[in-house]
């Protein structure tokens, strides 16, 4: 991990290969539970989303597997990229999540399976093409907040 001071921030670098590896077996995970529709199994993908939000991408359920057993036997350059993104792609994870175990504890069927579909369709997405909804909607947040304050700062 590394850590760069940018202006003010400290900016979090992570291996970019972690998150999408992490989308595949949240991707598998979340079709899991769709499928057998277990508040176990959704439960459960909360927690690794909530960890990611809370420890950061390296010290989250995932990273961590990710960081000791696949990350030492690939080879060539790492990449890397900036944790903010990806975290918000998490948390945003983590609300979806949450809403369809609470769907699943209430006996609410369609609001657990909408959501858990919502969350595996993100997964997924990222998993197979490396697209992240999540981090796209953080670079749109991020555009709009540097504009707001701009222009915030010009009056």
């Amino acid at each position: 991990m590394s850590t760069v001071t940018d202006s003010n921030k400290n900016v979090v670098l992570i291996d970019a290969r972690g998150p999408r590896y992490s989308a595949g077996i949240t991707t598998t995970v979340l079709a899991l539970a769709l499928i057998t529709e277990s508040n176990y199994l959704i439960g459960f993908q909360f927690a690794v989303f909530l960890s990611a939000v809370l420890f950061g991408l390296r010290r989250s359920i995932y990273g961590i597997v990710y960081r000791n057993l696949i990350q030492p036997r690939l080879s060539g350059p790492v990449p890397s990229e900036n944790e903010a993104a990806p975290r918000f792609a998490q948390l945003i994870g983590a609300l979806f999540a949450f809403v369809a175990l609470l769907g699943g504890v209430t006996g609410n069927t369609p609001l657990f399976l909408t959501a858990t579909s919502f969350a595996l369709a993100a997964a997924f997405l990222n998993a197979a093409f490396g697209f992240c909804l999540g981090c796209q909607m953080y670079l749109i947040l991020a555009r709009v907040r540097a504009r707001f304050s701009k222009e915030i700062s010009l009056n």
